[in-house]
């Protein structure tokens, strides 16, 4: 068995992920905006695109908590913190939209951090993984990205985008 192109793609595509946010706070907001602008895409296309084998295991794939608590805080409020008032935004795809009349706040930072959780956790369970754990874990994290992290991508783009193409040529954010 030897990986697919994409799936190759993909891991290279979460590690470039995961040292943007790892390195937030030495980024600039414009080139991290623009940054997460070009990686957010290509991610949800391979992610899509992902065609694991199936797997030789009777329970289905699983992929292990690597990211610890006050890790996940630290790169989420570094973000906040550089975004400032545009990590806040108005969310309509959230499942407790059907039942409120006020609209629902989301945060960027929750969101770039909650794919990051996804992709640093993969990152860890594949690095120096024989080819049969890498391929469980492709197929666990093309699970997770249909049932969860897929509707984060798209949601945290669209604010993004707002951000990158309203920006002033003068301002900080």
């Amino acid at each position: 068995m030897s990986l697919s192109p994409n799936s190759l793609a993909f891991v290279a595509l979460s590690n470039e992920y995961c040292a943007a946010l790892e390195n937030v706070m030495q980024t600039d907001p414009r080139s991290f905006i623009a940054d997460m602008a070009r990686l957010l895409p290509r991610i949800y296309i391979t992610a899509s695109d992902l065609k694991p084998d199936a797997s030789l295991e009777e329970e289905p794939p699983y992929i292990a908590g690597y990211l610890d608590e006050d890790y996940y805080e630290s790169v989420r409020s570094a973000i906040e913190n550089m975004l400032g008032p545009d990590d806040v935004y108005l969310e309509v795809f959230e499942e407790d939209m059907k039942y409120s009349d006020t609209p629902i706040r989301a945060s960027i930072s929750e969101g770039l951090c909650d794919i990051f959780q996804v992709l640093y956790n993969f990152i860890s369970a594949v690095r120096d993984a024989p080819e049969q754990q890498i391929n469980d874990a492709l197929i666990a994290v093309r699970e997770d990205f249909e049932a969860f992290w897929s509707q984060k991508v798209v949601n945290v783009m669209r604010p993004l985008n707002h951000i990158r193409f309203s920006m002033d040529d003068d301002a900080d954010i």
